[in-house]
């Protein structure tokens, strides 16, 4: 019998609501292939500030090095915003990545064809088939260069700075490439270098990986251009490589284009097999406890989970399988609901998943 220990994080709002029904299909999928899941809870986020006054704890971030990967819900909420940057539960995130060393995000949007109904694009873009993964440095940039707050002349001023090394750019570069080796061979490169420094290194450091992987298309765009291009013509897209900040947003956007960011989940890894998971939609605080919640982009991301960390893609593909079953049955939350499909709530959708497995 395989083993493996599993740090879970649930966090905040409907983050517990989500990694319920998870940890639910995690256990099932174990017992099907013979493996022992060891779940360890630990606290981060608002409630980690609540009950030990930091928004991550050291015996949160040792257990969770102590572990094989880790699993997240959501951080954050109202209830925390008025408190000063470094003690905000969004801390907790760009922590877990720095001190577990993940520097590359994965985020697929992919349009199932039962939803298309629920992008907000024409019928006529998404039929072109939307199937796309963007590939987001995680621990430079702007989020981790220098900041502060300065006088500018007698007029308060702020300032966060934007710096990335050429190692840095490096390996989330060879991420972007292997990743487009197992898709369709196409990696779009998305920077600033018509006005920032950083982006005109950034260009030519990735240039120079992508002499490594000469089966590989590689184009360069503009964030700007990127943003305009996702929403005109998003099936031209494989895989995206791009910086902390820009991925952010962009992979966000790209969410959107496929109809619920309650649908998709997310990896952040390092080059070993460890990965923390989580569903990209925050914690939203107003619907939780009330079984509302869409729990699909947690159990997706708990199926990332056991491929990239666990390496049992057999179980992945289980699980994804299972949730496409239920989508196609017709049930949906209440974010994906159109007029026509069988609403129910965070329990009965992780339910239906579970009689699918």
């Amino acid at each position: 019998m395989k083993e493996f220990n599993i740090a879970v994080i649930p966090g905040d709002g409907i983050g517990v609501d989500i990694t319920r029904e998870a940890l639910k299909v995690m256990n099932k999928v174990a017992e099907k292939y013979d493996t022992k899941l060891n779940f360890t809870e630990v606290k981060a986020g608002g409630c980690a500030i609540d009950a030990y006054g930091e928004p991550l704890p050291k015996d949160t971030l040792d257990k969770c090095r102590a572990s094989d990967a880790v699993l997240l819900g959501a951080v954050g909420g109202p209830k925390w915003d008025n408190l000063e940057g470094s003690k905000r539960p969004e801390k907790a995130l760009l922590g877990l990545r720095g001190g577990l060393g993940l520097y590359a995000n994965l985020r697929p949007a992919k349009v199932y064809d039962v939803l298309k109904t629920a992008s907000p694009l024409k019928n006529e873009i998404i039929d072109e088939g939307v199937d796309l993964l963007v590939v987001r440095e995680l621990t430079g940039g702007i989020y981790f260069g220098d900041r502060g707050r300065c006088d500018d002349n007698g007029v308060a001023a702020a300032y966060d700075t934007e710096k990335y090394n050429t190692e840095e750019i490096k390996k989330i570069a060879h991420v972007a490439f292997k990743s487009a080796m197992k898709r369709r061979k196409k990696v779009t490169s998305v920077d600033k270098a018509n006005i920032l420094e950083s982006s005109r290194l950034w260009r030519s450091v990735v240039e120079e990986v992508a002499k490594e992987y000469p089966e590989v298309e590689l184009n360069h765009l503009y964030v700007d251009n990127t943003a305009m291009q996702l929403v005109r013509k998003p099936s031209q897209f494989d895989v995206i490589l791009t910086s902390n900040m820009f991925g952010d947003i962009l992979s966000d956007e790209a969410s959107m284009i496929t109809g619920s960011i309650g649908m998709l989940a997310s990896s952040s890894v390092r080059e070993d097999s460890f990965g923390m998971y989580e569903p990209i939609h925050g914690s939203a605080p107003d619907i939780a406890g009330k079984d509302l919640a869409n729990p699909l982009a947690q159990i997706l991301s708990a199926a990332m989970l056991f491929e990239y960390s666990l390496d049992m893609s057999e179980a992945a593909r289980d699980i994804e399988a299972a949730v496409q079953r239920v989508l196609d049955k017709g049930y949906r939350t209440g974010d994906i609901y159109t007029e026509g499909t069988k609403k129910v709530g965070t329990k009965e959708m992780g339910k239906l998943v579970l009689e699918e497995l």
